[in-house]
């Protein structure tokens, strides 16, 4: 790989890279604001080009705390809704954006520049795997409910203001290791309650500034006066990618009604159910080519409310 182009250089202060990365967040700041792939009109024309199932949309007038059976629409196509964004009262992700490859070498030139300030010379010896980038436009105003996300993932904010509150819980004291099942296989969001407050860290940024968000850490997000564009560049190491299988798999075994331990807590155990739970998944991964079998598959493992994002295409 070349060296990362100075425009997608990502930085921290007070060498947090080397001190906290990955265990705590940390404020970032990056070169990517004004990208000519970060601006709405290319946006848009993503929009037009992307699989639907890869596009997620609907009101930003929501609650920190909101219920996923109650969230208002928007009544526009996706083009239409980053061409009004300004205007549209919308909260909008483009999903998996490395899929196109001049995304995806903003994405990997961004990680690079990473990797060489913690002392490696490629995102492989770094563990920056399953790279994946998430695009959100988002109206004056809008709230991104409270959630967790199951990847690590450095938060660059583009264009506009915002504020991106994050909660320690490594504890489990806030979420609890079976709403982690439940988010990351029926819909991500999660109960806030005010007694959270005292365990969040606030981040307030402009264009040029971003955070580093660790796995599993939930968060919320409202935007100021102005419309939004963000970039989550996320990735999966192989720890990750584990304790990911044996959360889906455990998902599955609970609502079977047998709970399971969270992952670590029987090693011989997770060993097996791993095992198991690949060996099916790759059996299915080729049929993962068709937005159809997507669809299809999404419904039989996590259940009739899985696409739920595609209700009005």
């Amino acid at each position: 790989m070349n060296a990362s182009e100075p425009g997608s250089v990502i930085t921290a202060a007070n060498d947090a890279l080397r001190r906290d990365f990955p265990l705590k967040p940390f404020a970032i700041r990056h070169g990517l604001a004004g990208h000519p792939l970060l601006t709405l009109p290319r946006i848009a024309q993503l929009a037009a080009e992307l699989p639907r199932d890869l596009i997620e949309y609907n009101s930003g007038k929501v609650a920190i705390s909101q219920d996923p059976d109650a969230i208002p629409t928007v009544d526009l196509d996706p083009v239409e809704v980053v061409k009004r964004i300004e205007t549209a009262g919308a909260w909008m992700v483009l999903k998996r954006v490395e899929n196109a490859p001049e995304y995806r070498r903003l994405i990997e030139d961004a990680l690079l520049s990473v990797a060489r300030a913690r002392g490696f010379e490629s995102l492989r010896d770094a563990g920056f795997e399953q790279i994946e980038g998430f695009l959100f436009v988002s109206s004056p105003n809008s709230t991104t409910p409270f959630h967790l996300d199951s990847e690590d993932n450095f938060f660059v904010q583009i264009h506009g203001e915002k504020f991106f509150t994050i909660y320690d819980n490594r504890d489990r004291r806030l979420v609890a290791e079976d709403e982690i099942e439940r988010s990351m296989t029926k819909h991500r969001n999660l109960k806030f309650d005010e007694s959270f407050a005292p365990r969040g860290t606030e981040f307030h940024m402009f264009g040029g500034d971003g955070c580093f968000v660790p796995y599993q850490w939930p968060h919320w997000v409202r935007t100021a006066g102005s419309h939004s564009i963000s970039m989550a560049i996320t990735w999966k190491t192989r720890e990750v990618r584990r304790a990911n299988d044996l959360h889906f798999f455990n998902s599955m075994l609970r609502g079977l009604g047998w709970p399971q331990k969270p992952p670590g807590a029987q090693p011989a155990f997770d060993a097996v159910k791993l095992a198991f739970y690949r060996t099916g998944t790759t059996a299915v991964r080729p049929l993962r080519a068709s937005m159809t079998m997507r669809r299809i598959l999404r419904r039989i493992a996590l259940g009739k409310r899985a696409n739920y994002y595609l209700k009005d295409a």
